[in-house]
């Protein structure tokens, strides 16, 4: 057994994994403890919380409901990979499960099949509810599945235990189901190669969500970058407004080289029309000559201020 770690010690193994965490009101003092022990700790327990919206997810976990009073556990963990910590101490997650798979937990061997709830789970286990339907059907973003991964791996480090010492609901108590959309197994080989990589970074890796948000930001960030056309009174652009204005001046470029283009060709005409009147005179000796001394002349354009 272990001692449970301080609030403080919690919220610093989390960050360092790189979660991404929200501390919820009070929660350092939030539990249960008036009921029961809390620790010594000997794992970590993954659920799903039959639930559809982060901000009521997170307000169930945290205060409970008529018939089992919050904190229902330490951690929600919602679809985007935020963990919200709603507890500290005991919680109302775990309940009444088998001695056997505690047991082994601590050995951190094989997991025997759950078919008692004999041994008090809320005193021995960190408990995390993860938003999510558990219908089967309900998907499991990459990010949550990925900070289930960190937190389990964040907590297991801190107490120097490995991926074995990470169980799910449905493996702890007779008739449960939760974790339902992915596999123990699975995610104790993820938390495991984590642990092995050493893998702890300063920030979450980033999702297709969190890189278009970023690109957003950067796209319309004011005072970017100074440009040419600029103003005494607004000399920097947004990268947005360069590109727009480049475009519209690009544009323009071209449709006065397309008038220009237009006009030469006219004048080639005019002057083949004339030359083929004046007797001993070649026309398309003129003709290319001109074409020739035309092509010749380099055309400055002068972009004019905006």
């Amino acid at each position: 057994m272990a001692d449970p770690l301080s609030a403080d010690r919690l919220l610093a193994a989390l960050r360092a994994e790189g979660c991404r965490v929200v501390e919820v009101g009070g929660w350092r003092t939030h539990n249960r403890n008036h009921k029961g022990l809390w620790g010594g700790v000997n794992g970590v327990m993954i659920h799903h919380t039959v639930t559809s919206g982060s901000a009521a997810t997170v307000r169930i976990c945290r205060d409970g409901h008529s018939s089992l009073p919050g904190p229902l556990c330490h951690g929600v963990i919602t679809k985007d990979g935020t963990v919200h910590l709603v507890g500290h101490g005991r919680t109302n997650h775990a309940g009444s499960g088998d001695g056997d798979v505690l047991a082994a937990v601590i050995a951190e061997r094989a997991l025997p099949r759950p078919n008692e709830a004999n041994t008090d789970g809320n005193r021995h286990f960190y408990g995390f509810e993860c938003e999510n339907l558990g219908d089967g059907d309900d998907p499991w973003p990459a990010a949550q599945l990925e900070a289930i991964e960190r937190v389990s791996a964040a907590i297991c480090r801190a107490h120097g235990w490995g991926a074995g010492s990470v169980i799910g609901h449905l493996e702890w108590q007779p008739g449960k189901v939760d974790p339902r959309g992915f596999t123990m197994q699975t995610m104790r080989g993820r938390i495991a190669a984590r642990l092995d990589g050493n893998q702890q970074e300063d920030d979450m890796a980033l999702t297709s969500d969190d890189i278009e948000k970023i690109a957003q930001r950067v796209w319309e960030k004011d005072h970017f970058i100074n440009v040419p056309w600029g103003t005494d009174d607004n000399p920097q652009w947004m990268a947005k407004s360069i590109v727009v204005d480049t475009g519209k001046r690009v544009r323009g470029i071209e449709q006065q080289l397309g008038r220009q283009k237009a006009t030469i060709d006219e004048l080639v005409k005019t002057v083949a029309t004339l030359a083929s009147g004046l007797g001993d005179l070649d026309p398309a000796a003129i003709v290319a000559e001109l074409t020739a001394a035309i092509e010749s002349i380099e055309i400055r354009l002068d972009i004019p201020d905006a």
